[in-house]
């Protein structure tokens, strides 16, 4: 049985990138389901069935939760961005920009490649299983 969440052959691949794959494929899975609920809600006449159907939502929203997590302490340059942008008042893509930059700068101060260049931050996932 194949997977499609592979576009790279998977065999090349080490454990640990795979399982980022995995993850990122249930994050995408999550965010589906979240909304075809949301649709669903609001079209649904019946005040029990949309408790359920807001009791089930809140499930899969915890399941994206956590999914992003993980993915988040496995990159942590997408985690120092994600921390200013998320849970801050005011503009987001304000907050996005100027988080990218600071956690980019930090970065480059290290000698690491900046976002949008050679990587995202991910590449030392492949250095763990090669």
């Amino acid at each position: 049985m194949g997977f499609d969440q592979y576009h790279e052959p998977a065999d090349e691949l080490s454990d640990r990138t795979r399982t980022f794959a995995r993850l990122c494929a249930s994050l995408t899975e999550e965010a589906e389901a979240i909304g075809w609920y949301e649709q669903r809600i609001s079209i649904e006449r019946d005040p029990e069935a949309v408790a359920i159907m807001r009791d089930a939502q809140g499930e899969e929203f915890k399941h994206f939760s956590m999914d992003l997590e993980f993915l988040l302490r496995r990159t942590p340059l997408w985690h120092e961005i994600a921390e200013g942008i998320l849970f801050q008042e005011g503009d987001i893509v304000e907050h996005g920009e100027e988080s990218e930059e600071e956690a980019t700068e930090f970065e480059a101060a290290k000698g690491a490649p900046l976002v949008g260049s050679e990587s995202l931050g991910i590449g030392d996932l492949q250095e763990d299983e090669r």
